[in-house]
């Protein structure tokens, strides 16, 4: 697109035209020779349609159906809520037509590159080497939050804030007298230089504290689900070893975990400490134990050390939160490009958040390497949106107050934006919850659309990093795996810049193109898997919560 244009179409058999700039009530704009007159004041990152609909009629964009007109919409005039509804095309798997070719774009400035990781004994190479402390139960949260505090300082991990909150000197102002008024304007932001006490082991990058709200007292599924997915955690190649706590007697026993570790890695090398409360002498031999058993695994942990890997080492998750009318534009087209090089390159990319695959089915049914994988795309849809059905939150309810503010009026439109995240490359494998990536090429997992539910399971799956676009700006991160931060629009980027890594918006702008975008992303990306710290990291926005299946969409 071009510096002047201020709408663009995204696809030939689209039937709206998206606003790339505030447009006035009455003003004219000329596209591909034919005239539209703005029927009312359209917000930047919001559509209008190319003819006027009547009742029931269909809106296509991004070539696929992403609603029906609930009224007459006039030719020029804004969809929104109140004029569209959400529809989408029915999708099957017989007679399916799997693309066999696939044009691969051009790798040839990466073929050479590689990144500094942690490489492990089962081949795989970590981006980070961390050492996980993980409670079964809830019960133990308590007693994870004691080594915590134990151990993080004194081994060096932590780290002084490098914004303060001065609230001394409200507290003085208020005893001198100062006005309401005084006290709202005074100025208490205090920044300081970050700085890290001297590491005990520098190639540990972190202790990482597991903690949640699950493991007993909820479904049995729901807890052989945590113990799986925790299981995923220790199996995650950025992960060196673990200590777990357990209570004894909860639904998540340990046998599960054990079992889940087994399957998963049945040769796994890692120390992997576990140590059952009720079991123990008393709560205070319990946390000595763990605190001995850790230093020890942080001993062995320390021994390995970065060096060069290939690229087709990289398992990168694709998510989205916060989106707005811009990101199925340029962030997520522009994960999408990365996703192609890195799947060229040998890599794994994993797509997620199957609530936000709803109406692009078929397109992804299409590029499954085999009908076993489309039918298991298939089913799994279709109970998950069932299911949510049932509990008053069908695919349709998926999007958020923000995203139909910022321009995604229907979830077959915000889905449509969020699929360009994973590129064009043939689906390799198609994951349920918790199942682990083994094939190399871009993956499906199914997680839910929540930000956090989503890139909680990415690295439970075995992601070494993740590239999490936002249109409205997120502080997500994760304890095990990077999560770099892309804005879809320079404006977040310059307001957002302490928590977004990277800004996608010259796209918008018409000063880059998607592909320049991308390979500059993924230039990033090598700096990150070799250690650069992400935004998400430097604030230590560590982000765990486990998927209660059913009961969050």
């Amino acid at each position: 697109m071009n510096n002047h244009q201020k709408v663009l179409k995204i696809h030939d058999k689209d039937n709206v035209l998206v606003a790339l700039t505030n447009l006035e009530k009455g003003t004219q704009i000329t596209f591909e020779n034919q005239t539209y007159t703005i029927q009312n004041y359209i917000a930047a990152k919001h559509k209008f349609v190319t003819e006027t609909l009547e009742e029931g009629d269909k809106v296509y964009m991004y070539g696929v159906l992403v609603g029906k007109a609930k009224k007459k919409i006039a030719k020029g005039d804004l969809i929104s809520t109140s004029n569209l509804e959400h529809d989408t095309e029915p999708y099957k798997t017989k007679d399916l037509k799997a693309s066999k070719s696939w044009s691969a774009p051009n790798v040839s400035k990466f073929v050479n590159k590689t990144f500094n990781g942690y490489h492990r004994a089962d081949g795989k190479v970590g981006t980070e080497n961390n050492w996980l402390i993980i409670p079964l139960v809830f019960c133990q949260n308590r007693n994870v939050t004691v080594l915590k505090e134990a151990l993080v300082e004194k081994l060096g991990f932590g780290k002084k804030q490098h914004l303060r909150l001065d609230v001394d000197t409200l507290i003085a102002d208020y005893k001198s007298g100062a006005s309401n008024q005084a006290l709202l304007d005074k100025d208490i932001l205090k920044e300081t230089e970050e700085s890290y006490k001297s590491l005990l082991f520098p190639n540990v990058d972190g202790i990482k504290f597991l903690t949640h709200e699950g493991g007993c007292g909820g479904a049995t599924s729901d807890a052989i689900a945590l113990c799986h997915l925790l299981a995923g955690y220790i199996n995650n190649p950025n992960v060196a070893g673990a200590t777990v706590l357990s209570l004894g007697c909860q639904h998540a026993q340990v046998s599960i975990l054990q079992e889940a570790l087994e399957k998963m890695a049945p040769n796994l090398q890692k120390p992997v400490y576990i140590l059952e409360q009720q079991n123990s002498p008393s709560e205070k031999a319990l946390l000595a134990e763990a605190v001995k058993k850790t230093f020890v695994g942080l001993i062995e942990a320390n021994k390995i050390e970065r060096k060069p890997a290939n690229l087709s080492k990289l398992v990168i998750g694709l998510e989205c939160g916060g989106s707005d009318g811009f990101s199925g534009i340029s962030a997520n087209p522009t994960l999408g490009y990365v996703s192609d090089l890195i799947v060229a390159l040998g890599g794994t990319t994993v797509l997620s958040e199957f609530p936000e695959l709803n109406g692009v089915e078929q397109e992804l049914i299409n590029r499954c390497t085999s009908a076993e994988k489309a039918e298991k795309f298939s089913q799994i849809m279709a109970v998950y949106n069932a299911k949510a059905g049932v509990l008053g939150a069908a695919f349709s309810m998926n999007p958020s107050p923000g995203n139909i503010k910022d321009g995604l009026i229907t979830d077959a439109i915000k889905s449509a934006g969020a699929a360009k995240k994973g590129g064009t490359s043939p689906i390799e494998d198609v994951l349920d919850y918790t199942e682990q990536i083994i094939k190399p090429g871009l993956n499906l997992l199914c997680t839910p659309g929540n930000d956090v539910e989503s890139t909680t399971a990415l690295a439970g799956s075995g992601c070494n990093v993740i590239l999490f676009t936002t249109g409205l700006g997120t502080p997500t991160g994760n304890p095990i795996t990077p999560v770099v931060k892309v804005s879809s629009n320079t404006t977040l980027f310059n307001k957002m810049e302490d928590i977004i890594d990277f800004d996608s918006g010259g796209i918008i702008e018409g000063s880059t193109t998607i592909e320049e975008t991308g390979e500059a992303l993924l230039d990033y990306v090598i700096e990150v898997a070799s250690g650069k710290q992400t935004k998400a990291r430097q604030l230590n926005q560590d982000d765990f919560i486990p998927w209660k299946r059913g009961m969050s969409l």
